[in-house]
């Protein structure tokens, strides 16, 4: 793999997990409001279906759009549609600051994921550093032990929320390669539509100015980082990019205590600690090759 296509890999990993910060700040702010979790992430379809179409659109490149394996995208489409679906009802029950915790356990899933599906790597040292994550996990959610059943309800939305989006990289870097990353991103899109629009037949709730503003602010940051991190695993491999989302530990955390003076505890620094940790070791270890065929 070319050097730069490695790097500008990383970069667009980065930016990808930076604009996914943004975009939960915003789910975060809507769910503040009566709306249902479905009707969230039917907003967040449309948006994002409709701002990949008008930008293809304005590079004459409309009729790319549409995958040329439909049926592999509604996999990944509906893994979209668990993941942002369980991230709402999560960002409603939990502090920003552990949802982002809790989430980092992520690209340690993506990894024991890629040594079943894509035969990367696993040896016994990262195997240790992933049950490492794993502890960390449980400090961290120690302070919740006693707030009640609601963090229980955003803890468990979390870890279904996590198992959706690690399959979701695995299965997105095995099609990345033949598929484009704006018709990945639009197709999702349509996915999560459709899903929600269906569920609004029963019940739905109006929605004011304001909020129609922040749901489409959502959309907009939502498809930008889909987008980046789509062509991202293009050029690396998805432990590598998987690696990145740490990032989100510092925008994140900022974001929390501007927004909503969220402080971290000392047992989430803790728990946090041991997830980036054991995060790093594996990255800094991962085998440094991009051949993993897409299928």
């Amino acid at each position: 793999m070319p050097k730069t296509s490695h790097c500008g890999a990383i970069c667009l990993a980065v930016a990808g997990f930076t604009c996914f910060v943004l975009c939960d700040t915003a789910i975060k702010l809507a769910g503040q409001s009566n709306l249902p979790n479905y009707e969230i992430v039917a907003f967040l379809g449309v948006f994002m279906s409709i701002l990949i179409a008008l930008f293809a659109a304005s590079q004459g490149d409309l009729k790319h759009l549409w995958p040329k394996r439909p049926a592999r995208l509604l996999v990944r489409g509906l893994l979209d549609v668990g993941n942002n679906l369980c991230v709402v009802i999560a960002l409603r029950h939990l502090s920003l600051t552990l949802f982002y915790i809790l989430v980092f356990t992520s690209p340690l899933l993506v990894v024991l994921l890629g040594r079943l599906f894509l035969k990367e790597t696993l040896d016994l040292r990262r195997a240790a550093a992933i049950l490492t994550g794993f502890l960390g996990v449980i400090l961290a959610v120690h302070p919740s032990r006693s707030t009640g059943k609601a963090d229980w309800i955003g803890i468990a939305a979390c870890a279904v929320c996590v198992a959706c989006f690690s399959a979701a990289i695995v299965w997105s870097r095995v099609i990345s390669q033949a598929e484009r990353a704006d018709s990945m991103t639009f197709f999702s899109g349509l996915v999560a539509a459709a899903v929600g629009l269906t569920a609004m037949l029963v019940h739905a709730v109006p929605v004011t100015p304001r909020l129609l503003l922040a749901l489409f602010v959502m959309g907009l940051l939502g498809t930008i980082g889909s987008v980046c991190v789509f062509t991202a695993l293009k050029y690396t491999t998805a432990a590598t990019v998987s690696q990145f989302h740490y990032t989100q530990l510092v925008s994140g955390a900022l974001v929390a205590y501007l927004v909503f003076q969220e402080k971290p505890t000392l047992w989430m620094l803790a728990g946090a600690t041991l997830i980036v940790a054991s995060g790093l070791y594996i990255a800094f270890h991962a085998p440094d090759s991009g051949t993993t065929s897409a299928g």
